[in-house]
């Protein structure tokens, strides 16, 4: 598996979420499962399918965190360079076509979350910021064509 680059919050959240899991929702299902399992014959108790169904989801969801903690690396933000776009800078855009201006924080997939204007360098949006530089235009393919925008401001996350 590759390396995930992690803003220090987004590597916090990550843990946060592992801990949850296996602390709070492993026990849960376990309950879930034993209490069905004492309602008898398992092979026609839905409630126990639907307990190891759970139990399923939630342990493969586990393992995936479990990876993404160990294949990840925080990045130090205090020695970003804003010269350009890269991973964990804020980049401030401007559609050339109607002129909105629009701010987004670059970061890993993981950590991507576009209510909070937090976009994936791997997203079409994202790919087409990156290594800009500041008054660069980016022209990037979206559904109904090529968009252009214009790099107005670099800053760290």
């Amino acid at each position: 598996m590759s390396t995930i680059y992690l803003s220090q919050e987004g590597y916090d959240n990550l843990k946060e979420e592992l801990n949850t899991l296996k602390s709070v929702d492993r026990p849960r299902v376990i309950n879930q499962i034993a209490e069905a399992r004492d309602k008898g014959d398992l092979s026609e108790n839905a409630e126990y399918d639907a307990a190891k169904e759970a139990q399923g989801l939630l342990e493969a969801r586990i393992a995936k965190l479990e990876n993404d903690v160990a294949n990840s690396r925080v990045l130090d933000q205090s020695e970003m360079d804003t010269s350009t776009v890269h991973l964990l800078t804020k980049a401030t855009i401007k559609n050339t076509a109607n002129g909105m201006e629009m701010t987004y924080a670059i970061v890993s997939e993981s950590e991507a979350d576009l209510s909070a204007k937090k976009i994936s360098a791997t997203s079409p949006i994202g790919k087409g910021l990156l290594g800009k530089a500041i008054g660069d235009i980016a022209d990037i393919e979206v559904p109904n064509g090529i968009m252009h925008f214009e790099i107005i401001d670099i800053q760290p996350l």
